[in-house]
């Protein structure tokens, strides 16, 4: 079994500190400047008729810190599931964020192509309000497992705690997106090549990039 107890040694303490107290403190600005984030996600868990689901205001600062709050929690489970030993290096950190960054930003142009190509105007306002629901609560509960992580298990430990989250996410997303889309059993199709291609596959590409930075560097 190969510790990260040593990733919290005192050369590294100092940084993961200040980089958690940031991103927790992104997380209650987001929901400061736009309340009802966490209510929002609990709704898209529980919500039985998504029609009923409109579109919540946004704002530009509250949309801003938590995406901040999305891509560093992220960025950091990764760092901690690949680590090697050594100091934590906040460089190295801010590669794999901006890795995070990047493969989102593919995502959010394939899902637009996608909108366009297949016309799902009616339904993408919900796809979307609730895809950022569900995105901002997987992060909330990622950022609490990563906090557990950093004191109490090992690498192994935290690929699992991190494969179990992910997969949580990309399960009720599923739900959703049935929910939303799926009305004939073609749809069953794109559904699944979808979920294949546009979600599993940019998490494993992520760790697999992040790892290979971490070993290089």
């Amino acid at each position: 079994m190969e510790s990260i107890a040593h990733i919290m040694s005192p050369m590294s303490a100092g940084w993961v500190g200040w980089t958690l107290f940031v991103l927790f403190l992104c997380g209650i600005l987001g929901e400061w400047f736009q309340p009802g984030v966490i209510s929002q996600a609990v709704g898209s868990l529980v919500a039985r008729n998504d029609r009923m689901y409109k579109e919540s205001p946004t704002t530009i600062q509250g949309q801003l810190f938590i995406s901040l709050f999305r891509i560093g929690t992220l960025g950091l489970a990764i760092y901690l599931c690949a680590y090697r030993g050594g100091v934590f290096s906040f460089g190295i950190y801010m590669a794999i964020c901006g890795i995070v960054f990047l493969m989102l930003l593919f995502k959010m142009l394939c899902n637009v192509l996608l909108e366009y190509t297949f016309q799902l105007p009616a339904h993408s306002v919900a796809a979307y309000e609730h895809y950022g629901n569900i995105a901002s609560l997987a992060s909330a509960v990622l950022f609490v497992a990563v906090l557990v992580l950093l004191k109490l298990c090992d690498r192994s430990v935290s690929i699992w705690v991190a494969g179990i989250v992910s997969l949580l996410f990309v399960l009720i997303w599923t739900y959703r997106s049935w929910r939303l889309f799926v009305h004939t059993p073609r749809a069953v199709l794109y559904l699944l090549i979808y979920i294949s291609t546009l979600e599993v596959l940019p998490l494993v590409i992520l760790y697999y990039l992040s790892d290979k930075l971490i070993t290089i560097l």
